[in-house]
């Protein structure tokens, strides 16, 4: 008896009733649907949807915040504001339903009024697709039907796995058409606390990466802000690729650091031309350039030196060498990274497996290493996990020097592991310990990010301070294998720790 007019509902009672009776008389006895309530909401309150087949909650996969992102059902985490959902009305009994993490809401894809349909959240734009009501069934539970279709919110087949699909679907009374609203609590979220507009307490999920366009396809990402405003991104490929943005958003092919190829390189990369983990900066009036050539599963790496007026293709000057690595040694010379301290001493961190991360002191008038300190630091092992630890950052925040690592496996696709850790020193060489105080060398590390949805082994994590705030950078796999641009931004808790929003 869905879509009744209120207006209507007397009459369709009395009429039954009479109906009712007159069969009754007749000796015939039948059971009479009396239509459906609308359950009582609460426009200022946020509910979690539990399916009643499932026990699952309704969620928004991956706790996207894009328009299009798939609404799910997934365990329920009521920590998680993808799963909390506020009731806006929209008048004649219908209600939009809000996700708390994005201020977007539920949403039948293009309109349409077909059997399923996908469910997806979008931007409120208070169309019928994204209107509900919500129709009491029994033992508290309701169902949601669509304005624009008269269909049902439904759990694709009836699956009770994480992550299945909510569609539309002909309303048929199933369980996986029912569910249980939980009052969580009052419309307002409770304000983020911030320092100089700036969240101090971390989101409940991990984020999906900030809004990228254009070029977005990328490894192993280092990004500098140039003296004209002008963001150049460097990262593995061949001969080095180059990408620039002049908003941090909008990114363009910049074309390869080395046109004509790096001849210098080859005898650590057997004849490719692929060069790997650029480390872009802009001191003393020039861009600096530290990359790495070798091939996967090698110990026989170099880390080289180009500078650059401009950071544009074809501009560079090969420096030459900085460290090399081999069998005779104990670490492998990837994943350069140039920081300079509070006194204006270079340093380069780099490392990959083995024993882990490493530093060396540089020149600062040649960018080259020091003749006079030749010593090589440890900063991070691993003695777990096959010693999985590489793409070291070092960045200054406040009193503290992050040591921002990669932990696990890059480099498979969707099935890549990795993870953004970090550990903190007051002392730019250490020793870094993570927030419970387990040091990096015994395996520390505090987790910052992690793989969710269809994030894949987000990591090659590299740090900006911008005129916003400090920024990540990273790249990620998505479900298809392919590698693109992650950016977010960094906020620090009350103690000083990082995290992504």
């Amino acid at each position: 008896m869905i879509g009744i007019p209120a207006s209507r509902r007397w009459r369709f009672r009395a009429v039954s009733t009479v109906l009712a009776s007159a069969l009754a008389v007749m000796g015939l006895f039948i059971v009479v649907r009396q239509p459906a309530e609308a359950a009582s909401i609460d426009t200022s309150a946020w509910y979690r949807l539990t399916a009643r087949h499932s026990g699952k909650a309704v969620d928004v996969a991956g706790s996207s915040t894009a328009d299009g992102a798939g609404i799910i059902q997934q365990t329920v985490n009521s920590a998680s504001l993808s799963q909390q959902f506020q009731f806006v009305d929209s008048g004649s009994g219908f209600y939009r339903l809000r996700a708390r993490h994005s201020g977007k809401v539920v949403d039948v894809s293009n309109r349409s009024t077909a059997d399923g349909a996908a469910v997806i959240q979008w931007t409120d734009l208070n169309g019928t697709n994204q209107q509900w009501s919500v129709v009491d069934t029994d033992s508290g539970y309701v169902k949601l039907i669509n304005r624009n279709s008269g269909k049902a919110l439904d759990v694709n087949a009836r699956s009770t796995a994480d992550g299945a699909n909510l569609v539309q679907w002909t309303d048929n009374g199933g369980t996986n058409q029912q569910f249980l609203l939980t009052k969580l609590g009052g419309s307002t979220p409770t304000a983020t606390p911030t320092v100089t507009g700036k969240p101090t307490t971390p989101p409940a999920s991990y984020p999906n990466p900030g809004t990228v366009t254009g070029s977005t396809g990328t490894h192993d990402p280092s990004v500098v802000k140039g003296p004209n405003g002008t963001y150049v991104l460097a990262a593995t490929g061949n001969n080095l690729s180059l990408k620039t943005s002049t908003d941090r958003t909008a990114w363009s092919n910049a074309g390869v650091v080395w046109p004509n190829g790096a001849s210098w390189t080859t005898a650590y990369t057997g004849g490719s031309a692929n060069l790997w983990a650029p480390d872009i900066s802009f001191r003393n009036g020039r861009f600096y350039l530290y990359y790495a050539a070798s091939t996967f599963g090698s110990q026989h790496s170099a880390i080289f030196l180009a500078t650059s007026p401009t950071g544009l293709q074809g501009s560079w000057t090969n420096q030459g060498l900085i460290i090399e690595s081999s069998s005779a040694v104990t670490y492998n010379a990837i994943d350069p990274n140039l920081v300079v301290d509070d006194a204006g001493q270079w340093w380069l961190t780099f490392g990959s497996f083995w024993s882990g991360i490493k530093m060396i002191r540089l020149d600062s008038a040649t960018g080259k290493r020091s003749t006079t300190d030749t010593a090589v630091r440890a900063l991070a092992t691993r003695t777990t996990a096959s010693g999985a630890v590489e793409a070291p950052f070092l960045f200054k925040h406040g009193g503290y020097y992050y040591l921002w690592v990669s932990f696990d496996l890059c480099c498979q696709g969707a099935s890549s592991t990795y993870r953004v850790m970090v550990g903190r020193s007051t002392s730019i060489t250490g020793p870094f310990a993570d927030r419970a105080g387990t040091p990096m060398t015994s395996g520390g590390g505090t987790q910052v990010l992690a793989g969710h949805g269809s994030i894949h082994g987000p990591g090659h994590q590299a740090v900006i301070a911008d005129a916003d705030g400090d920024a990540l950078f990273y790249h990620y796999y998505a479900d298809s294998g392919a590698s693109y641009l992650g950016i977010n931004r960094i906020g620090y808790d009350s103690t000083g720790w990082p995290f992504v929003y």
